[in-house]
């Protein structure tokens, strides 16, 4: 079994700065992509940004320019740095990771999020 903890949320102002953690544990041979999501009050789950196993990013548009996503495979960890927040940012913030645990088994797991909240 494989769990995926979220840390580094919280309150802060418009136009701040938050890092997101995220650690993975287990059993654990290797990991694939990596990726935060979040979900805002009323809507559906969205993507944040990804990061494969050879470091290609992908960010949502509503983000770019302002977040940054990097791993430590040594760690095992996802971070999420995220400058010049906005209220529209506030969200619960998941991360996923798609976990090798043997050969030829992997899976995609999920963390149980940490809230972001923006204000005005």
């Amino acid at each position: 079994q494989v769990q995926l903890v979220e840390s580094g949320g919280g309150l802060v102002e418009a136009g701040g700065s938050l890092r997101l953690s995220c650690a993975a544990s287990g059993r654990i041979r290797s990991i694939n992509r990596m990726g935060w999501y979040r979900q805002a009050p009323g809507k559906q789950r969205e993507l944040v940004a990804t990061i494969t196993s050879g470091g290609s990013t992908n960010y949502a548009d509503s983000v770019k320019g302002r977040f940054t996503i990097s791993r430590d495979n040594t760690k095992n960890t996802v971070y999420l740095q995220m400058n010049s927040l906005r209220p529209e940012d506030t969200a619960i913030y998941y991360c996923k990771m798609f976990v090798l645990s043997g050969v030829g088994y992997g899976m995609d797991y999920w963390g149980k999020g940490t809230l972001v909240t923006v204000s005005s």
